[in-house]
């Protein structure tokens, strides 16, 4: 097995180019973002959640209250994760949409979500139901891109010589997915889901207290405690949230993310075996139990074997997608599309209906503020891309170190920065560029560990042998960057980059538009007037600058990171 590394050509493919997918799914996401907000205008009142209490004895049932809604987000992440992951990868037909889709779905920011989800489902739910659903489905917006992203990388950089083991074997689509395609996967969606943990950690304030114009919504939990904490300033309060959070973290990383890390150490893509492979005292806990071998054998194993019988049935899906693909249109497509196109239409007419209410100044407005963000994204990306490269590289190849710097960068990367802002605010509200650099520091805390836990993964995978070999042929210091690491870490590298980009425009919103003390901290971007325009139900406003952000963010990906996920994916692979 050889790590090949090609030269990189200036020709791009066509398929790399804006296509027709592209447009669509764009207009779709604004037919579905304006006809959200024109409810929102015409929407009743709405009475808010319960009053938030600040004393000690309510941090144990919020804390277990927020947890639930993680981790209720988080499945529904990884299921999404992994389907829509698995469908993109599997031929270039689905991946000309669903990409697109990938990449706007990611752009449009947390509170543009707001309209669209809550009104929706208070529509159609009672209200603390419907208010749940839709913190929960928030929560889920700011943990499943980066999944997605590392499982489609996964699946499109799959080993040429597994694919042919799976063909070799005869397995079935089922068996080549949990057998091959899932294992191989395994690490890097583990260190995704501890970022996705994080990321929503982060947007847990967002998430739990919230206004849309007069109508105030807040659920008891961990994230409108810290909230309510640093709006009313109470210091206290919010340094005891924190602890809380700190602690719950510490458990987190010890009983799941470490035992899934050292579980996941066999399915590396190695020759020989690691010599410092990741341990788990809970996982060897685990492995000495009585119980739980009663489980595996009398529970997962009978389990999965139903499973396997049920689902391991040899596909006939190539002649009957020959066949769909040389069928004619039915007439039940010719009804879809003109359906879809009717959508589409009213939302575009719905659209500029509330654009067109918006004044000069308010474009202009918005275009001075994405060129603000774009600058703050710009210098926060670069800045987490610098440190994370080294800092990953150790912690993914030296298990000594690894040891002592994991536990705490993960801890550190799930304390939500949006928690510890308004006191590095406080140190840097008195200096002349004080705001703008806190801006840029709270979205470098959101978005440096996307990065950093991908950097991690794909360090983590690299072949032992391939390293042994750099070290027969005596390839040190930058000759072995060059030849083994920075080409083994291209492909988790772009992931890393596609997701905190997009990450550093999300979180522009909680970054340049923030209250602490009863005062609000403003500054000029694009995410503190989609903010200022969610709080005070200026739909049209929010609309205009949430389209803004999409459309920015889906040039920025097509134009370059799109590109290099190409690259990455054709040229810098683990083949034969």
């Amino acid at each position: 097995m050889a790590l090949r590394q090609r030269v990189f050509r200036s020709h791009i493919q066509t398929n790399q180019q804006f296509s027709i997918s592209d447009v669509v799914m764009l207009l779709i996401i604004i037919t579905i973002l304006a006809i959200g907000m024109e409810a929102a205008l015409s929407s009743p009142e709405i009475i808010s959640g319960p009053d938030i209490r600040l004393n000690l004895t309510a941090l144990p049932l919020y804390s277990l209250l927020s947890i639930g809604r993680m981790f209720f987000a988080y499945v529904l992440s990884l299921i999404f994760s992994i389907v829509y992951g698995y469908a993109a990868a599997q031929s270039k037909t689905t991946e000309r949409w669903l990409l697109p889709l990938l990449d706007i779905l990611q752009s449009v920011p947390i509170l543009s979500f707001l309209p669209v989800v809550l009104l929706s489902l208070t529509a159609i739910l009672p209200q603390r139901i419907a208010i749940e659903l839709a913190a929960i489905i928030l929560i889920f917006t700011s943990q499943t891109w980066n999944l997605t992203f590392s499982f489609y990388q996964s699946m499109t950089t799959l080993p040429n010589e597994l694919r042919e083991a799976a063909a070799i074997f005869r397995f079935s689509r089922w068996l080549r997915f949990r057998i091959v395609e899932l294992p191989f996967a395994a690490l890097g969606l583990i260190w995704n889901s501890v970022m996705s943990w994080a990321g929503g950690w982060f947007f847990l304030m967002a998430a739990e207290i919230f206004t849309l114009g007069n109508r105030d919504f807040r659920l008891p939990g961990l994230g409108s405690y810290l909230s309510t904490a640093a709006n009313k300033g109470d210091t206290s309060a919010l340094i005891y949230g924190i602890l809380s959070l700190v602690a719950i973290i510490i458990l987190l990383d010890q009983l799941v993310w470490q035992p899934l890390l050292a579980w996941a150490e066999r399915f590396k893509v190695s020759q020989v075996e690691e010599e410092h492979p990741t341990t788990s005292w809970f996982l060897n806990g685990l492995r000495r139990s009585g119980f739980a071998y009663w489980l595996r054998e009398h529970f997962f194993s009978p389990l999965f074997r139903r499973i396997d019988q049920r689902l391991n049935q040899q596909p006939h899906y190539i002649a009957s997608l020959e066949t769909e693909n040389t069928a004619k249109p039915s007439a039940l497509r010719y009804i879809f599309l003109s359906i879809l196109m009717l959508g589409i239409g009213y939302g575009i007419v719905q659209a500029i209906d509330l654009i067109a209410s918006l004044s000069p100044d308010d474009w202009l407005n918005i275009a001075i503020g994405a060129l603000a963000t774009f600058i703050r994204v710009t210098i926060a990306v670069t800045i987490a891309l610098i440190w994370t490269i080294p800092v990953g590289v150790i912690i993914g190849t030296k298990p000594r170190i690894a040891a002592i710097l994991q536990p705490i960068v993960q801890i550190v990367a799930s304390i939500p920065a949006t928690a510890l802002f308004p006191i590095l605010l406080l140190g840097l509200i008195d200096l002349p560029t004080g705001p703008n650099i806190a801006a840029i520091l709270l979205m470098l805390l959101g978005t440096q560990w996307y990065l950093l836990f991908n950097v991690i993964a794909g360090a983590s995978a690299i072949p032992q042998d391939l390293q042994y070999t750099t070290d027969i042929m005596g390839l040190h210091g930058w000759r072995r960057w060059r030849t083994l690491i920075l080409p083994a870490l291209f492909p988790y590298i772009i992931t890393g980059l596609i997701t905190s980009s997009g990450g550093a425009w999300n979180a522009s919103i909680v970054a340049e538009y923030t209250h602490f003390g009863g005062q609000t901290s403003k500054v000029v971007g694009l995410g503190a007037v989609i903010t200022e325009s969610t709080e005070v139900g200026n739909y049209p406003l929010l609309l205009a600058s949430t389209l803004t952000m999409i459309i920015l963010v889906v040039i920025i990906n097509r134009i370059v990171w799109r590109r290099l996920y190409r690259l990455a994916e054709e040229q810098y692979r683990l083949d034969q």
